[in-house]
Parts: structure tokens; C-alpha cells; sequence
């Protein structure tokens, strides 16, 4: 069997961002992604995790999701949302979200967004807030649109600019290399090994 033959896998992600993290993944490990659900936030995923889980026992599933601070670490939160996982499940969790993932390639994301290398940090897993992080590694940006963009309006109320998910997922799709940031981002490197097994049980 080819990799076109591969059956495409369903997948469930809290936003566009993680989608296209996702597809990215996939095209690494040669996987073939099919639907994308949720992509309305973290708690919309939870609520219907079970229905995920269901369609599991049929068919693979992908569901990746944030750790952020609900737990100290993965495990934990895998059991709260899944204390029974079917056979084709596989729930990954970045540590402690998808920006640690792609902050993990520094020489990429540090010409990116026009900064020194220095600025990214060398563990970016470790990180509290990883997006929070981000944001202020923009703000110092030679840039001026990378500034505008990535950084939010003064009294705007939100965490990140107009154009933040615009010019990560260019990011992603065009510069960052996910199989060196996995050689610092653990929960990354884990990722994508689950993602080899999918498509190696396909191939077999």
C-alpha cells in the first residue's frame, strides 16, 4: 500500500492553528488527514470527547488538544478527559500548548519574527505560557508589522493581535521544521511517533 492509499484520519483540534499544526504533522509522518472538528475551543472539545471517543471504536481518531495550566502535566489530563480511551484513539497533548511546539525550532522562528536567536527560549515546554511568551518575543521584533500584528491593541481585552493566527500558520506551513523542534519539545517528538504508528499499521 502507498502512502496515497492511507486512509484519511479523522481528527479533533481546539482552532485553526492546531489544524494546520496538525496537517503539518501528517505531512512528516505521512499520514492522511480527513475531517478536522471542533476548532471552537478547548472546552467545546471536552464536551464531546465521549462522541470522539465512540467513533474511535470504528475508526482512528486523532484528538490534540493544549495542555495550559489544567494540569502539571499530560497524563492527568488524558485520564480526567479519557479514563477510557478506545483502541484507535489517540489523544495528544501539547506541553503546555501548540506555540511551545513551534517556538522548539529557534533558528526558524527566530528569523521569522526578525529577532535574535537568543530570545527564543532553549526549552520551550518548561515554559508557564508559552503564547504569552510569544507575544512579548514579537513585541521586540524589528519588524513593525510582525509588531502590529502578533502583538494586541492597547486596551483591546485580548491575548494576541489581529493577524496572530494569520502569521502562525504561515509559519507553520512555510518555515518551521517540526522534526528538529522535536528534538526540544518532548510532547512534540511524542506526537509524531504516535503519528508514524498510525500510518505503519495503514502501510502493514
Amino acid at each position: 500500500m502507498s502512502s496515497g492509499d492511507i486512509p484519511p484520519i479523522s481528527c479533533a483540534v481546539e482552532g485553526v492553528l492546531d489544524e494546520a499544526v496538525l496537517r503539518r504533522l501528517a505531512s512528516e509522518t505521512g499520514m492522511r488527514i480527513g475531517t478536522v472538528y471542533g476548532k471552537r475551543g478547548k472546552s467545546y472539545l471536552e464536551k464531546r470527547i465521549e462522541g470522539f471517543n465512540n467513533a474511535a471504536r470504528q475508526s482512528p481518531w486523532i484528538v490534540l488538544v493544549d495542555l495550559d495550566r489544567d494540569e502539571e502535566c499530560a497524563p492527568p489530563l488524558r485520564q480526567k478527559w479519557l479514563p477510557s480511551p478506545a483502541t484507535c484513539m489517540y489523544f495528544r497533548v501539547a506541553v503546555r500548548a501548540v506555540e511551545a511546539w513551534l517556538m522548539a525550532d529557534h533558528e526558524k522562528m527566530a528569523g521569522f519574527l526578525r529577532v535574535p536567536q537568543s530570545n527564543i527560549p532553549p526549552h520551550p515546554e518548561e515554559l508557564a505560557d508559552p503564547k504569552r511568551r510569544l507575544v512579548d518575543i514579537a513585541a521586540r521584533s524589528r519588524s513593525r508589522n510582525i509588531r502590529e500584528e502578533m502583538v494586541p491593541r492597547p486596551n483591546s481585552g485580548s491575548r494576541v493581535g489581529p493577524g496572530y493566527t494569520t502569521f502562525l500558520i504561515e509559519y507553520v506551513q512555510e518555515h518551521w521544521r517540526p522534526r528538529i523542534a522535536a528534538q526540544q519539545a518532548p510532547s512534540l517528538h511524542s506526537c509524531m511517533e504516535r503519528m508514524r504508528e498510525i500510518s505503519l499499521t495503514f502501510l502493514s
